[in-house]
């Protein structure tokens, strides 16, 4: 069996392993945990309207999409 070598950290998990050596208290986490997700979540949406633009999909064409029946 061959043994592979652990990947190296990224700067984002170094910075939260510094998080958590401070002892944050629940709270402080939940509050990390949904600074995070609205981070992540606003570049998502600026990378969807730089593609759209890039690819001429207007905001009518997204709703209309989201709006489609899955069946």
């Amino acid at each position: 069996m061959e043994v592979q070598a652990s990947p190296k950290l990224t700067p984002l998990q170094l910075e939260l392993l510094k998080i958590y050596s401070f002892k944050p208290t629940e709270e402080e986490l939940k509050q990390i945990k949904e600074l995070l997700a609205k981070f992540f979540a606003h570049r998502f949406t600026e990378r969807v309207a730089k593609a759209a633009e890039a690819n001429g999909i207007t905001d009518e064409d997204l709703d209309k999409w989201l709006n489609e029946s899955t069946q």
